[in-house]
């Protein structure tokens, strides 16, 4: 009778540890942001000014890391409609060249909400860290009105799906 109290423990424990996702999904709608976003854990907020389109701007980000990926989602409003295109295909380089980028593939983006641009894209890439590990990185790059969003995903080996739902899982308020 004990070693059958044993043995369903045991089993009881493999089960609920096979059950337990290491990516916690939840929807966060985010009003300030104007966005909802399917994080997989409990993002921190930054803000700090960076150069955009050749000027400061302040840029917020929300970023939280789950099963070895970080999840990020950065944003800024601009004040000049002409410059929102160049600044989307400047955000796109700088990811590129912050892990040293290659085989890099894109794709149009669509997310639901969001103002039509032909720069509005979804990159999949292989790169480096500063330490010179390997990394693979997912990015989508998208407008609403003059408001800018960046949504990344960086791991050293990128689960596929984990980049489909959180980039997926993207709305914008209409």
């Amino acid at each position: 009778m004990r070693l059958r109290r044993l043995c369903l423990a045991a089993t009881a424990a493999v089960l609920g540890a096979a059950c337990s996702p290491a990516l916690n999904w939840r929807e966060l709608r985010l009003p300030d942001v104007g966005v909802a976003a399917m994080f997989p854990c409990k993002p921190d907020r930054h803000s700090r000014p960076v150069p955009l389109g050749g000027r400061a701007t302040r840029m917020e980000m929300l970023v939280c890391s789950a099963d070895g990926a970080t999840f990020a989602l950065a944003y800024a409003d601009l004040d000049d409609p002409v410059s929102v295109a160049p600044v989307l295909e400047e955000l796109r380089e700088t990811a590129i060249s912050n892990v040293n980028g290659t085989n890099v593939q894109e794709q149009a983006l669509q997310v639901p909400g969001m103002t039509p641009n032909p720069r509005a894209v979804r990159l999949r890439l292989d790169g480096r860290r500063p330490d010179g590990a390997a990394v693979q990185e997912q990015a989508a790059f998208f407008v609403h009105g003059l408001r800018i969003y960046q949504a990344t995903v960086l791991a050293t080996a990128l689960e596929p799906s984990a980049a489909d739902t959180f980039i997926g899982g993207l709305r914008l308020d209409a």
